[in-house]
């Protein structure tokens, strides 16, 4: 949930993800890992080794103004 909200109406990297939402550096890329699986949040640019930058897709615009 924390990840979501981080994420609502913005691009991100992981880093400023986890640090917006208050998860462990560490730990963020197996969220997002998981958000990705469930067709929650996005990647942007995949192709990027670092700076890869993360959105919200539709579904997760919707769980986001569920969550509010």
């Amino acid at each position: 949930m924390k990840t979501v909200k981080a994420l609502k109406d913005d691009v991100k990297t992981p880093t400023q993800i986890a640090n917006d939402a208050g998860i462990r550096t560490n730990h963020i890329s197996k969220v997002l890992k998981e958000l990705k699986e469930t067709g929650v949040a996005e990647c942007i640019n995949p192709e990027m080794r670092k700076g890869r930058i993360y959105r919200l897709t539709s579904l997760g615009d919707e769980i986001v103004e569920y969550l509010e």
